[in-house]
């Protein structure tokens, strides 16, 4: 991605406060579950933050536009990466992805909403960090609006990566998260994430424990921030997250 057009999506949210719609904001950032609404037909939606580890530091960045009242296009990068753990603090960008996003339906009558969202992510990163071709993936999330103000989200998914030599890996994904609203502009979470369930061969299972969760200054500016635990010798034993999102 060039540094040009990361530069002007850092800066689109601090200059382009919108008209504000009747509903409020809904992200898909900082927990790893996604959540199954889209942004609306005609609505361009900017999410994007800082990820930080001891091992890694990445910008994270989410474009996301409503082509209908259910359906979503998608733009996404770990944007500019830094490996911590080498002395040489190697720096970078990260693949692009394209996936959409489909509201297959809305909860109700204690029926839980549902989505899908299918994703292609492409070697186009620098060298040191990009992948190995084509990478397809698809993930399904689920949301029960639940008593007290408390909503319940899973998300399965599966992803189809590739090794050096360029074998196709099966790897599957799976979260589970408990969100508490605080009124309509604050909300907080806990959540059990495996961003990659594989076998050991192929790299083993990533696990970890998250907790945060974010304020809407307006119905259409939102701010969020993080902190996930890693479970497993695989996983960062620590790292943190800071985002910003705004809806046009």
């Amino acid at each position: 991605m060039p540094k040009r057009v990361l530069c002007a999506a850092l800066a689109l949210p601090l200059c382009c406060a919108a008209a504000e719609s009747d509903s409020w904001i809904t992200t898909d950032r900082p927990d790893f579950v996604d959540a199954p609404e889209v942004v609306g037909k005609g609505r361009i939606q900017l999410e994007t933050g800082l990820l930080q580890s001891k091992e890694a530091r990445s910008t994270p960045l989410l474009l996301r536009v409503g082509v209908t009242d259910d359906l979503e296009l998608r733009l996404e990068s770990d944007g500019r990466l830094t490996d911590r753990s080498d002395p040489a603090r190697t720096r970078g960008w990260g693949d692009a992805a394209a996936s959409f996003k489909w509201q297959v339906r809305e909860g109700e009558g204690g029926a839980p909403s549902v989505g899908l969202i299918m994703q292609a992510d492409f070697a186009t990163g620098s060298r040191e960090f990009k992948g190995n071709g084509t990478r397809p993936s698809f993930r399904v999330p689920i949301e029960w609006e639940l008593p007290h103000d408390l909503e319940l989200g899973v998300m399965p998914g599966y992803y189809l990566d590739r090794d050096e030599s360029g074998r196709h890996v099966s790897t599957g994904q799976f979260g589970i998260t408990l969100a508490k609203n605080l009124g309509e502009r604050a909300y907080t979470f806990v959540e059990v994430a495996t961003p990659r369930i594989a076998r050991a061969r192929d790299g083993g299972t990533t696990a970890s424990f998250d907790f945060g969760g974010g304020y809407s200054f307006t119905r259409d500016l939102h701010v969020d921030a993080g902190v996930m635990l890693g479970l497993n010798r695989r996983t960062p034993d620590l790292a943190f997250t800071v985002g910003l999102s705004v809806r046009l």
